[in-house]
């Protein structure tokens, strides 16, 4: 599918530039990046150590203010020259998931509970909490592990868990630091299929840093940066 037959992109970054420090000290980060991503694609962002993929990915998440630039998420305009909400820890959890490469998950707390948590602080009650996380664990084929601490869990299942969380509020925008950099390739596989299928049939756009060569064959597209500039594109087999 082209990017013309799409609908509006969920991401769209625009002559996004990001320096630390001032003067000789100055390091510049990102440079005029642009980049769109639409619902249903799954992209990755790939680059050497350096180059400012986290640092992109941490703009778009709301988390590091630009130095310049313009974004916009899920139709509307989060950052042009500022931020036009007051309120960035309710922006993200109103349009943005998080998926980082170690599932963080909080090891006092079973399964359920860790997804529940992110529904509670956004305002729904427990047991409405706890039944919308055991509905999204069972989604994502970990129902099974409800009950269990994350010291019990695998890998694999665990990262299933997190992105369970990560989920939790029906984001349209799911954002992925190394999700499979911690597993084997079975299942770097699994998880990467579970992407696929929240993109698809929750039309979510799905923007991931990876270096994971095993996986490279699941996206749509992928992105190089190098020194902070967007330098080419790819199309994967998923377009």
């Amino acid at each position: 599918m082209n990017d013309s037959d799409r609908q509006a992109p969920l991401v769209q970054v625009r002559n996004v530039s990001k320096y630390f420090g001032e003067g000789e000290t100055r390091v510049d980060a990102l440079g005029d990046v642009n980049l769109e991503v639409y619902p249903g694609q799954v992209v990755a962002l790939l680059g050497p150590s350096g180059s400012g993929k986290t640092t992109l990915l941490n703009v778009i998440g709301c988390i590091l203010e630009p130095s310049s630039g313009w974004v916009k998420l899920d139709n509307e305009v989060v950052y042009d020259g500022r931020w036009l909400r007051s309120d960035l820890r309710k922006l993200r959890l109103e349009k943005i998931g998080f998926i980082f490469q170690f599932h963080n998950l909080l090891p006092f707390l079973n399964s359920t509970d860790n997804v529940a948590l992110v529904l509670n602080l956004a305002g729904y009650d427990t047991t409405e909490g706890k039944r919308r996380a055991v509905e999204l664990l069972d989604y994502l084929e970990v129902g099974h592990r409800k009950n269990a601490m994350p010291a019990k869990l695998s890998g694999g299942e665990a990262q299933r868990v997190a992105i369970a969380r990560a989920l939790a509020n029906q984001p349209r925008i799911i954002l992925a630091d190394e999700p499979t950099a911690a597993l084997d390739s079975q299942r770097a596989g699994i998880v990467m299929d579970l992407l696929r299928k929240v993109a698809t049939e929750q039309q979510a756009a799905i923007l991931a840093v990876t270096h994971d060569e095993k996986i490279f064959d699941r996206f749509d597209h992928i992105f190089h940066l190098r020194d902070g500039r967007l330098e080419s594109r790819n199309t994967g087999e998923n377009t």
